[in-house]
């Protein structure tokens, strides 16, 4: 019903016999099997759930019905809308006086100071900070000085934790005291 309804109204047809035949006998039966089979479908569905036979009957009029007319309330809006909103076309061309622009008068050049010397700036390069000897080193040297000093105190000496202290420790007393491996010499 919603597309004969929107075929009816909305396409432009032209004029003449042929074309209100072909617009009416064409799609006016196609529109009545379309209501016939909505209205059917419709009290069909109505009875199943219940419906007295007054909301059987006319239930389906009242939905079709209301499709119908929401549809031609939306083709009058929107004709209405489009109609409103295309504003009028002035063909007229107006007429525009130019005043002429005055000659741009010529200014004297004027030199831009010169910018002031800059001078070089020289690069000072700082000598690299001394390295401080590796913790290990520290470690190896202060127990090599006093080798019967606590963990702890060569700790607060150094500014280490004691964990650090005891690990070269231990690196330090293995070294010293496992001798090299001897070399072969070839005879």
């Amino acid at each position: 019903m919603f597309v004969a309804v929107e075929v009816l109204a909305r396409v432009a047809w032209p004029n003449g016999k042929r074309w209100a035949a072909l617009r009416f006998l064409g799609l006016l039966p196609v529109a009545a099997v379309a209501a016939l089979v909505s209205y059917r479908h419709l009290s069909g569905l109505l009875a199943h759930y219940g419906e007295d036979d007054l909301t059987v009957f006319l239930g389906p009029f009242a939905v079709d019905g209301l499709m119908v007319m929401a549809t031609g309330a939306l083709i009058a809006t929107g004709a209405r809308r489009t109609t409103a909103e295309t504003p009028p076309v002035d063909v007229r061309t107006p007429i525009v006086e130019i005043d002429p622009i005055p000659p741009i008068e010529q200014t004297p050049e004027v030199e831009a100071p010169a910018p002031p010397a800059v001078e070089p700036v020289q690069v000072v390069q700082k000598p690299a900070p001394k390295r401080q000897p590796s913790a290990a080193a520290r470690v190896a040297s202060a127990v090599a000085r006093s080798p019967k000093a606590s963990d702890a105190t060569i700790a607060a000496r150094l500014g280490l934790s004691e964990a650090t202290v005891k690990r070269h420790r231990r690196q330090a007393v293995d070294s010293v005291s496992t001798p090299p491996a001897p070399t072969l010499q070839a005879a």
